[in-house]
């Protein structure tokens, strides 16, 4: 990449801050990130979500770069349809872990994202359905999600916030697995050494493109490791304290085409 370039990276989170309601990207954004593209930088979508529930989206998009998904779990080449990197998670440490952590909140919903392309997300009894737009299996018993690999598993409690869980979750249980919060309803389980930090490496690595030459947009707690290794993170007004708190700089909502805003004035 030419060094004229102000970023050479640009690394977006989706939920709150590339996506607006209904899982659309604004024509702004999306003209800001063709703007971006054309000037010789390049694009990657970095999100908590599983390979299956970005498709579409990346499709809509008309997306065929890599995708980091699964919280750093999956690396995704959109063009050939396959991945590059996966971490699966060992189910016997997942049952260990949430056993630390029942002991200490009680009982807590569950849920997994299973490996693979075509993974599902199953839901186990109480979890509660967190977005309209995400298939998710209802499974009777526990015991059901762990019947295929899984990347990670997602948690709720009956009556704890979810920065209160976070932190109780990783106080029990963050030396056997890496607990994060990636958005409201979602707190998260995944294998140690995994986060978003860990998955945009790779994916940058694979492009040939340094951590100096990157920015990165995001909004939740999970964007703390990515705004860590980037060279600038830029947080939407709409994002988490904890993010905020380390950002380098703060845009408009992900609504109010943020990331746009940021983009027109680096690249137009």
């Amino acid at each position: 990449m030419t060094s004229a370039l102000p970023y050479a990276l640009i690394a977006t989170d989706l939920d709150g801050t590339l996506l607006c309601a209904a899982d659309t990207v604004s024509a702004r954004s999306h003209a800001a990130l063709a703007t971006a593209r054309a000037a010789g930088a390049q694009h990657i979508v970095v999100t908590g979500r599983p390979v299956p529930q970005v498709r579409k989206i990346l499709e809509d998009l008309g997306y065929t770069g890599l995708a980091v998904c699964g919280q750093g779990a999956q690396v995704y080449d959109t063009a050939r349809g396959r991945l590059l990197h996966s971490v699966s998670m060992d189910r016997g440490l997942a049952e260990v872990a949430l056993g630390k952590i029942e002991a200490e909140v009680g009982e807590v919903y569950t849920a997994v994202n299973q490996e693979g392309l075509d993974g599902e997300t199953l839901m186990g009894p109480g979890y509660r359905m967190w977005h309209p737009h995400l298939p998710m299996v209802r499974v009777p018993r526990r015991e059901d999600l762990w019947s295929a690999p899984i990347n990670k598993v997602l948690l709720q409690h009956p009556r704890l916030d979810d920065d209160e869980l976070t932190r109780l979750a990783r106080a029990v249980a963050g030396d056997l697995v890496n607990v994060t919060m990636a958005g409201e309803h979602t707190v998260e389980l995944q294998p140690p050494g995994v986060d978003k930090a860990d998955g945009l490496a790779r994916a940058a690595e694979v492009l040939d493109l340094q951590a100096s030459s990157t920015i990165a947009f995001g909004d939740m707690p999970n964007d703390v490791p990515m705004f860590a290794w980037a060279a600038h993170g830029v947080a939407m007004a709409n994002a988490h304290r904890e993010l905020l708190a380390v950002a380098d700089e703060v845009t408009l909502s992900n609504e109010a085409h943020g990331i746009a805003v940021v983009l027109e004035r680096l690249y137009s």
